[in-house]
């Protein structure tokens, strides 16, 4: 499959150069990492959460989970986990369970963990499980520009 068209769109209308490399097929962004060998912080993942009667994309360091607790106090109500059935009806062009770190494109409220380390490069899934995309952490800067901050994962 490699990277998801939403996803391609949104890298080439902000202009954000990036590059794809291939990787044996992962379960998760733990062994995604691993096996491709990056950092787990240089490694972003998305968490699709339910909130406020929709729902919210919650970008973390793969090395770390979302804190649903800290969550839940910075937005002021309740967040749970979105299941698998529903995430996939959220991103009809990307695997099951290969979720985005893009909420935007997907128009979908997104929050971006404070330790994701954006000194240096970032890496993220493409939209299945065996594509990983690079970008500079200048480059990924620009495309979470506006999205929230804060504490998110533990």
């Amino acid at each position: 499959m490699g990277i998801a068209m939403t996803m391609h769109e949104y890298l080439e209308n902000n202009h954000v150069p990036y590059d794809t490399a291939r990787h044996a097929r992962t379960g998760n962004s733990t062994m995604t990492a691993r096996v491709s060998h990056v950092p787990g912080n240089a490694l972003a993942k998305g968490v699709v959460l339910k909130w406020d009667g929709g729902y919210m994309l919650a970008v973390l360091p793969a090395s770390r989970q979302v804190d649903l607790a800290r969550v839940g106090e910075i937005m002021g109500e309740t967040v749970e986990l979105a299941t698998e059935e529903e995430t996939v009806r959220l991103f009809p062009d990307c695997s099951e369970g290969a979720v985005p770190i893009f909420g935007v494109p997907y128009r979908i409220a997104s929050m971006v963990d404070e330790a994701l380390e954006t000194d240096h490069d970032v890496y993220f899934e493409g939209g299945d499980h065996r594509t990983l995309v690079h970008v500079s952490g200048q480059g990924f800067e620009r495309l979470m520009y506006g999205m929230p901050r804060g504490r998110i994962s533990a």
